[in-house]
């Protein structure tokens, strides 16, 4: 007998990243005033067929005090979606972060544009 495994239909995975998307915008930089994902701080989000998922994330400065409430805030958040399982959040500093990754709208509020 072969165990089959089971895949996630790309719908349901679309969902299941909108929804992290929407969660993601609730988490902020207490020294900015604009969620994390508007900023350009988000590079990845994979949903797996496990229902895990892979973030990769940066911050705006590789010193960021808050850094370490910022990423259990995105984890804790993350896996608080239905259907979600567990949630892997990797920092990563390449590409470097910078201001063209902000949403436009984030930069006209931010004064950037």
């Amino acid at each position: 007998m072969t165990q089959e495994k089971k895949t996630m239909d790309s719908a349901n995975r679309s969902l299941l990243e909108e929804r992290i998307v929407d969660v993601l915008k609730t988490v902020y930089d207490p020294e900015i005033p604009v969620n994390i994902y508007d900023l350009g701080m988000i590079y990845k989000i994979d949903v797996q067929d496990d229902s895990s998922v892979e973030l990769d994330m940066t911050f705006t400065a590789p010193n960021c005090p808050a850094a370490d409430f910022i990423l259990e805030d995105v984890r804790t958040k993350v896996e608080s979606v239905e259907g979600i399982k567990s949630a892997n959040v990797n920092l990563v500093f390449e590409p470097a972060w910078d201001q063209s990754m902000m949403s436009e709208e984030t930069r006209v509020e931010l004064g950037f544009d």
